[in-house]
């Protein structure tokens, strides 16, 4: 019941935000403009008062990561083992790989907030700076016909990522021992808590459902991989590294939530299947919202 309760504020939003943007309640320039502010300036603060406040424990962040890593470069090599094999055009095979290895950080870190509290967010805030970057790079050679030059342009973006920065300063904040003004610890927190709520809103905007009739099998494949296969993978490798309970059950969250809304973005950039890659985000978001349940009282 509890999984139940915590999933229902995330669903209702996203739900929400589909319907304020179908119905054109709220006009399309607030979309592009919400998401701007909260990617760069409100999704930052939130990761950077998680933690910044977190009792940093190497050896615990090191295991976890090490998951994390393992979890995500085996996947990726399963799909190039099968694109040799099957011959995957390269404009789908960017979709797959991405369906695959990339995360919705807004519905992980509401997720992890309302199952797991202030300690659940801040390990997944720790998973990000690892995450973001990793996966954005395997994403990229994924869509092999690149040049350097848009591999290097990539790369740069990478670096100037607003959540890996944002991670980056806050470790260093919590390494430093420093400690900010209550007023603007205040405003932080204010700043912080806007956006969830936004960016779940915007998921629900982000959603596209005209090709889902289009390919069922592709569709079904990429979603039992990303919301079945990828937490199953991510257990068995917790198990044996053997990580505590907690920080099982913290990792195959984070490789059951769905594929990234910015997946479409890329995918549009490097000329892929734009609208197969819309159709797998609708899917998984939807999916995830039913099967998620379901997985974690079989991982309990």
């Amino acid at each position: 019941m509890n999984i139940v309760v915590a999933l229902f504020p995330l669903v209702a939003l996203i739900a929400m935000g589909h319907v304020l943007k179908r119905t054109q309640f709220v006009k399309d320039e607030f979309w592009a403009n919400s998401e701007k502010l909260n990617y760069f300036i409100m999704f930052p603060v939130l990761l950077f008062l998680n933690v910044s406040a977190v009792q940093l424990d190497m050896q615990t962040v090191s295991r976890m990561l090490t998951v994390l890593v393992l979890g995500t470069l085996i996947a990726s090599a399963v799909l190039w083992g099968i694109k040799q094999f099957t011959h995957i055009p390269v404009q789908r095979f960017g979709v797959y790989v991405q369906s695959h290895i990339r995360f919705n950080t807004y519905i992980g870190l509401s997720l992890m907030g309302a199952l797991f509290g202030s300690e659940g967010m801040q390990m997944f805030a720790m998973l990000i700076a690892v995450a973001v970057p990793l996966v954005n790079i395997i994403s990229v050679l994924s869509f092999s016909n690149i040049s350097v030059k848009q591999l290097g342009q990539t790369c740069i973006s990478i670096a100037k990522n607003p959540l890996i920065l944002g991670c980056v300063v806050s470790v260093l904040f919590n390494l430093s021992g420093l400690t900010l003004f209550n007023g603007l610890t205040e405003l932080l927190k204010i700043l912080a808590g806007m956006s969830l709520p936004l960016g779940l809103l915007s998921v629900g905007a982000a959603l596209q459902f005209q090709q889902m009739r289009a390919d069922v099998r592709r569709l079904s494949l990429n979603t039992i991989g990303r919301l079945v296969l990828m937490p199953s993978l991510a257990y068995v490798i917790s198990s044996c590294l053997g990580l505590t309970d907690f920080e099982r059950i913290i990792l195959v969250v984070f490789f059951a939530l769905p594929t990234a809304s910015s997946s479409y973005i890329l995918t549009r950039y490097y000329q892929g299947d734009a609208q197969l890659m819309a159709a797998i985000i609708s899917v998984q978001t939807i999916g995830f919202g039913l099967i998620f349940p379901v997985l974690m009282l079989i991982v309990h």
